[in-house]
């Protein structure tokens, strides 16, 4: 059997599968076998972020190593005495006095004093952000970061690569020993308490960040679920679309970019983490066996900060599944580029409908996110948007409003509203001075108010139900040939212009209440 970690004691994905493949079957070596105990170690102080995060980084090999080696027992047939467990590792930091902070951040900072902590899971993935928001902290607060050992357990399942199942090489009449000696993800902790802004079943420290280890690790293992990419790709800057037809043309947009060898552009991956690298043709990998869900494509810069695209398919449900999950790699922006109904007279198939307001009409944040919660227009991504429009369309000033409005977009979660009584919707329509209408866009933006990860709308008029002209097949293949390309020219332009700004400028305070976590 070959070792769980390689000669340097580092944890890696090709290793941790040994232990997937152990045999489950044969004579038991030993009913109640002596297994090393947990991971243990006294808490460090580090007054060096990158110290700290090396160190948060050794502490969680050291679980997940550890978990890896007693699974594969496990599985040879040994069985513990007790519960095998290792926990995540954590970090936190005391304040003792109110501090003097440059009012115009947003994050990065701790607003009073006391004792504030986080759980932290794969320290690889968010290598550079918590570098970043640690390094702030000290700089904000010249008080020293401690790291140890939490008493938060890593669930047995999040221990293993995210394209790993532990339970499916586990055999029927064997579940539950599993479930005796291992710990298992906890649903009652994994919940969005701190980033809805309610009061916490644990009262005691401060939160550090919006998420928990084991909420993240949930969401980790969701995404490859949905998306078909492992998390490791996901770029900072997202879009989201509801059309196969987009996908169609980032994915030869992208392709271009890596054949031409695009200064910026490191790698294209696909559905089935195939890789195209920067200077190639042709991607190495395998497709899945089955089209995920919801394809996400990224096109990989450095440090996380290339775009990544995902077809959500069409609905409010969709919408908020990805972005729940999407929302744990903190990125700095999500836009959504669809198609929507146009409900006023003079707009055209084709034009352009760049969301200020959103009439939430889809319901699926009703219980996380009022619908009296207003959601902001926000204005960085509102002139990066409009400027994109006018510089793909060369349209100047003014004139970019004859193939543009501005103004408040309605979702709904009834793809077949059409079918309702039109004075009502009408009504709602007129009161709330509503241009358009969609499935996707109030959920995707809401999603992000919530999240505190700036968000934008631009959508295209591909139909005007009040008016006559419904969305029949002949008329929409000849409408997204004509259009589609230019539409993703101004997303991609839109998010260049935004990752031109700094972060702290992307991230402003009109996300963020009077009582906030440090990390952004």
């Amino acid at each position: 059997m070959p070792p769980i970690a390689d000669v340097q004691g580092r944890w890696t994905p090709a290793r941790r599968l040994v232990a997937l493949r152990a045999p489950v079957h044969g004579p038991v070596m030993d009913q109640k076998a002596t297994f090393p105990d947990s991971p243990s170690a006294e808490p460090a102080f580090f007054d060096n972020a990158e110290a700290a995060v090396t160190r948060l980084q050794e502490l969680y090999e050291g679980s997940v190593t550890h978990l890896a080696e007693v699974f594969r027992r496990f599985m040879r047939g040994e069985r513990p005495s007790g519960r095998l467990r290792a926990t995540y590792p954590y970090v936190a930091v005391t304040i003792p006095t109110f501090p003097a902070i440059d009012p115009r951040l947003s994050y990065g900072f701790l607003g009073q004093p006391g004792r504030y902590s986080t759980t932290i899971t794969r320290p690889d993935i968010f290598r550079s952000y918590l570098d970043q928001q640690l390094g702030m902290i000290l700089a904000n607060h010249k008080a020293p970061l401690e790291v140890g050992y939490s008493k938060t357990p890593i669930p047995v399942h999040f221990a293993f690569p995210v394209d790993a199942h532990a339970e499916g090489a586990v055999a029927a009449d064997f579940d539950i020993w599993l479930k005796d000696a291992f710990d298992v993800p906890d649903l009652s902790v994994v919940d969005d308490a701190i980033v809805n802004s309610t009061p916490r079943k644990h009262v005691g420290e401060e939160p550090l960040a919006y998420f928990t280890a084991q909420r993240t690790d949930y969401s980790l293992q969701r995404l490859a679920h949905y998306t078909g990419t492992l998390p490791e790709h996901f770029q900072n800057f997202v879009l989201f679309t509801n059309y196969q037809f987009y996908i169609d043309a980032f994915i030869q947009h992208a392709k271009k970019l890596m054949a031409d060898r695009a200064p910026g552009y490191e790698a294209f991956v696909e559905p089935g983490n195939i890789i195209t690298l920067s200077g190639q043709l042709q991607g190495k990998g395998a497709p899945p066996p089955r089209q995920p869900q919801m394809s996400a494509y990224h096109l990989k810069a450095p440090d996380h900060s290339g775009i990544t695209m995902v077809n959500i398919g069409v609905g409010p449900s969709n919408a908020k599944t990805i972005t729940d999950h999407i929302a744990v790699l903190r990125p700095h922006a999500w836009l959504m580029l669809g198609h929507c109904a146009g409900l006023r007279g003079s707009q055209r198939l084709g034009d352009y409908v760049l969301a200020h307001a959103y009439v939430r009409e889809d319901h699926v944040l009703d219980a996380d996110l009022p619908v009296w919660v207003p959601i902001p227009a926000l204005a960085e991504v509102q002139v990066a948007l409009e400027e994109a429009v006018a510089d793909i369309t060369q349209l100047p000033g003014y004139e970019v409003k004859t193939v543009m409005r501005t103004g408040t977009i309605v979702t709904i979660d009834n793809r077949n509203w059409e079918l309702r009584d039109q004075a009502e919707l009408v009504e709602k329509f007129s009161q709330s001075r509503a241009i358009a209408l969609d499935m996707e866009s109030a959920t995707i933006a809401a999603n992000g108010y919530r999240f505190r990860v700036p968000y934008g709308t631009l959508l295209c008029v591909s139909d005007k139900p009040l008016h006559g002209e419904l969305k029949l097949p002949g008329m929409a293949s000849a409408f997204y040939k004509k259009q589609v390309n230019q539409h993703l020219a101004i997303g991609l332009r839109a998010l260049e212009k935004l990752r031109a700004l700094k972060p702290a400028q992307l991230h402003s305070r009109k996300l963020r209440s009077f009582s906030e976590v440090a990390f952004q």
